[in-house]
Order: structure tokens, then sequence, then C-alpha cells
């Protein structure tokens, strides 16, 4: 069929299934603009192109596909960056469409040229300069493929202006064959057998999800075999809500910031089956401590991670949920009664301090949101120390899911990936906890909430500090406080009523109840402050 490129380019995400696509457009992506307006396909106007990065991670981790975002040449694409990093910092599949300079002025620095696909190089699973039209379908048909599969990460198409306009015979690849990308889906069948008798014969096993096991959807396997040969589990930060926080299996997350019971598990236990997990600096301090006492199992769908930043002794490369089904086939019921009641001796329910007058306790004010929210909320942490008391304090319920930026820490994330989260799951509770800090590097997005009407939750723990990098300084520079006052933040209700949303502020124990009854009961867009003492740690 006979048609413009960028006409073809809309063809293209409607053969991929694509519903929503995030964005904001400039005069180098109009083309494509033009084309997608009668399309079908509903447009996400953000306010800043980071954040159509960010609202696309939200909504692709939702779905477990790629998302799409958009921008146009130059500081349009490059903005685009820093979410780019973050996606490929986390697994997250994301396709990003920028708009390009005229195939013929690439090179001689015209207005709003920026060699994108150099800039991302870095931080990209894979990237597209087109200059043959021709070749869209089939770069579309790859950038999704290659997004979605193998260890997932986001890939970019840039497409200068005359492209776009160019006339092509669109007819949209069945299939993909891509020689040089061949991802290991199906585990080693020699390697799943040592690794289930090893499992078999530990006496005190123990399992660590990381965010992988979601990249697989691989969550009702894990939990199974688990269940089946009864051993303990935690999660890295990536991992939280594979495991629902009632389990009578789950010990929490472990790492630098984790719960004591997690962390006394990884000392204690003689296999450490790892699943989806890169083992990073903050989930394991001491990882050359570990393989002298520990015998490492671990399942990864990308080979370079295997003995990365930890010996392994039993390597597994596959598709985690492929993996697990291999193990589950084989599995027999065990049990591990006395290893289980050895760490149940360290949980316990952490005492909450009495708050300064006019604040709250972050920890008690999250505990008891958690247990007032509906079991399926979604919860996205931002960074900071609101991230912290979030991943180890709000009880996940079963069907309930936990979303962040780990590997990047990117802050402003939470409230942008909520939005698309809430789009792609519009029937759950979606929320976004944040500091006053995070919040003021994308509250542009409360727009973009209330335009789509997208119904977020929102709640902004403010302590008119940079609380994270103000404890770290405190506790590693003598007490030396520097860059970390946030004076001349705005009033966040005033903030939230110049938008239209409902809102309030917590300051003491009745107006956090009042405040947990208006984030459970309202059905719209919805904003509460917390206000948390300045001098609050998260340990």
């Amino acid at each position: 069929m006979r048609m413009k490129a960028c006409d073809a380019m809309v063809e293209c995400l409607k053969a991929e299934g694509t519903k929503v696509v995030f964005g904001y457009p400039g005069a180098a992506i109009c083309p494509f603009y033009d084309s997608l307006m009668d399309s079908g396909i509903r447009h996400i106007l953000v306010r800043h192109e980071a954040n159509a990065g960010h609202e696309a991670s939200g909504y692709a981790r939702m779905t477990g596909r790629p998302a799409v975002c958009i921008a146009t040449s130059g500081p349009g694409a490059v903005n685009l960056i820093t979410a780019i990093a973050t996606a490929y910092a986390d697994s997250i599949p994301i396709v990003c469409i920028t708009g390009q300079v005229n195939t013929e002025q690439i090179g001689s620095d015209v207005f709003q040229e920026a060699d994108i696909t150099g800039a991302a190089e870095p931080f990209i699973k894979h990237s597209y300069l087109i200059k043959d039209a021709s070749e869209l379908p089939k770069v579309f048909k790859e950038a999704f493929y290659i997004a979605g599969t193998g260890r997932p990460g986001p890939v970019l198409i840039d497409v200068p202006m005359d492209v776009q306009r160019a006339e092509i015979d669109f007819e949209y690849p069945s299939k993909v064959d891509i020689r040089s990308y061949k991802p290991t889906t199906k585990g080693n069948a020699f390697q799943v057998k040592r690794v289930l008798a090893e499992l078999e014969k530990a006496e005190k096993p123990l399992i660590c999800i990381g965010g992988g096991v979601f990249a697989a959807h691989a969550e009702k396997e894990i939990n199974e075999l688990a269940h089946i040969l009864d051993i303990p589990v935690i999660t890295t930060m990536m991992g939280i809500s594979v495991f629902s926080d009632d389990d009578p299996l789950f010990f929490g997350m472990l790492g630098m910031h984790g719960v004591k019971s997690a962390n006394t598990a990884v000392q204690e236990c003689d296999v450490l089956f790892l699943v989806g997990a890169r083992v990073g600096d903050r989930a394991v301090r001491t990882p050359l401590a570990l393989e002298q006492t520990t015998k490492i199992l671990h399942i990864d769908i990308d080979p370079a991670e295997l003995g990365k930043n930890i010996r392994v002794d039993y390597p597994l490369v596959g598709d985690a949920k492929l993996v697990l089904g291999q193990l589950l086939e084989k599995a027999k019921p065990m049990k591990h009664t006395e290893w289980i009641a050895q760490l149940s001796e360290y949980r316990k329910e952490r005492a909450f301090t009495p708050a300064p007058k006019g604040s709250v306790d972050p920890r008690e004010f999250i505990d008891k949101l958690s247990k007032a929210m509906p079991s399926d909320t979604v919860v996205v942490a931002d960074v900071g120390q609101n991230q912290i008391w979030t991943a180890t304090g709000y009880h996940i319920g079963r069907g309930g899911r936990f979303m962040t930026s780990g590997g990047m820490g990117t802050m402003g994330y939470s409230l942008p990936a909520a939005i698309g989260a809430k789009l792609a799951a519009p029937e759950r509770p979606v929320m976004a906890i944040c500091g006053d800090g995070a919040l003021q590097m994308s509250m542009m997005e409360l727009a973009t909430a209330v335009q789509h009407d997208v119904r977020v939750k929102l709640v902004v723990m403010t302590n008119n500090r940079l609380g994270m990098v103000r404890e770290l300084q405190t506790k590693g520079y003598d007490g030396r406080e520097t860059a970390v006052f946030l004076d001349g933040s705005p009033d966040f209700i005033k903030l939230a009523e110049a938008y239209g949303i409902k809102s309030c502020r917590v300051t003491d124990q009745k107006s956090a109840d009042e405040a947990i009854k208006l984030l459970k009961d309202n059905d719209g867009i919805t904003l509460v402050e917390v206000r948390v003492d300045e001098n609050a740690a998260t340990l």
C-alpha cells in the first residue's frame, strides 16, 4: 500500500497494539504528529520530554509490553536522555521516537540539531537513525522486538523530517530475524538439574528476587517454586511486591537500607538463589565475604550479569519464567521449618518515634496508609528518604505492585510513572509517594494528570530539605549541611488548588487519619502533603 512514511509510522504502532503514546511535539516531528492526530491512538501531552519517557516507563511496567514516547529534535530529544537512562538501568521496555533535521542538514549544526543516537549510546539497548524511508516498517518491527525481548530496555528511532514526508510502499513484517540478536530463553537442562539439586540438599536455602522477575512475568512461577520447596524469600528494591507482605515465606528487602530479617537471612543462608537480580552495591555491600560462606545460584536472561558483581557457582542463562517452569516440572515438596522459624525471630515491628509538634513520623504514616488502601494499590516511590520509608514500611498486599527508579535513582520519577501506570490500569488505585525535592522536579505533570483526567493519588513528604543528602552530610561530613535547604518552595496545598486538585495537609495524627481517608475514598486526583521532621532519618 502506497503512503507517506509518517502515516506508515502510525500504522506500525497500530500493528504493535499501541493504544497510548506520551510526547511533546516540535517542528521536526510534526509530520508524524499530523498523521497521529486521526489514528485513534491516544496521545498524552506531557509538560517535559523526560516525563514522556517516565510515563511510558510506568505504562510499560504495568502492561509488560513496550510503551512509546515521542520528542522532537535537539533539546526535545536530549531531554529524553534521563528517561532513557532510567529505563535502561531498570530494564524497562520503551520505544523512543524522535524527530531529526532533514537528512542533508545532519552534521551541519542547523537549528535544533543534536546527535541523539550518539548522545544516548551508553544508555540505549539499540538505536536507529533512519535515512531510507522504506526501512521504517522493518525498523519498527525490530525496535519493538528488541525492546521487549531478552533483557528488556529502551530502543531509539530517530527519523529526519524529509524521511517522514517521503512516500513508501507499506507492508508491515510478520516476523523478525536479527542474525546478531538471539537471546537465550530456555535454561540448559543439565544446569537446571544441578540448580535444583543444590536447592534440595541445602539446609538453609534462600531465594532473592530482583526486578527481572517482573520483566519475565514470572511472579506466579517463583511463588509456586518457593512454596513447593518451602524456601524463604527476600527481594531487592526492584523485586518488592512479587511476594505479598503477609506471605509467611517473605522476609523483606535486603541491602544497605533493607530490613534486619532479610540481611540476616543473607548472612546465614548456605545456598543463595538469585532470580533476575543484579546484586548491585546497594543490595550486597560485601560480595567477597558472601562468596566465601555461601553457594550461589543465579538465573538471568543477560549472561553479562552472571558473575559480574558476585561469583556464581551455578549460573543459569535464560528467561526466568521458562527456567522456573523447568524447575517446577521436577521440584518435589520440601520443608525447612527450623530455618524459617529461625528467621522469623528477626521479624519485628519497628517502634515509631514520636514526632515534633507540627509533623508526623513518616514510617507511621506509611504503615497506616498501607493498611487502609486496597490490596491491589500500585505504589510508585520516588528517590530519597521517601523511597526507603516506602520500600521498608508500606505493606504490599496480594495483587499490589511497588515501582521505583532503582538502578539510576532518578528524582522526579514517581509522579510521571504513576500517571503512566494509571493509564495502563485505570481500574486500580495508583499512588505516587515523593519528597518535596523530588516533586519540584516533575510537578508540572500535575497539569498532565488534570488535562487527561488521570486520577492518581500523590503523597508529598515535606521536610524543606533534600533529606537523603542532608542525612549523608550529617553522618559523613561532620554535620556540615550545604545546598540541601529547599527554602522558596511553594505551598503545595495552594499549588494543588491552582490545578483544581483536592488536597489536605498532615501535621498531627488527627489530620493523618483524615488524609488517609481522603486518599482511600476520593476518586479524583488527590494530593496529600505530610509534614516530616527536618531531622528524620531512614535508619
